[in-house]
């Protein structure tokens, strides 16, 4: 019998890689919010809802307001 070969590592990018401007940590991080919200339970439009509600993330989420984002981006 052969012995099965073994698929190649490849380094997955997270969004703490240097790589990703804040901006797209950021998009990284609501899609994350809104993924979690469906897998908890929720509609997709109250889902949505919250994701568009700033005062409904945590806490420890400390984002600079995306405006600001934009503008570091085409500083880069």
């Amino acid at each position: 019998m052969a012995t099965p070969r073994k698929k190649p590592v490849s380094k997955i990018k997270t969004v703490e890689d240097e790589s990703y401007s804040k901006l797209e940590q950021y998009c990284i991080w609501l899609n994350e919010y809104y993924t979690a919200l469906i897998k908890a339970g929720f509609k997709h439009d109250m889902a949505a809802m919250f994701v568009m509600e700033k005062d409904s993330y945590p806490d420890w989420v400390s984002f600079k307001p995306v405006k600001d984002l934009l503008e570091e981006e085409d500083e880069d």
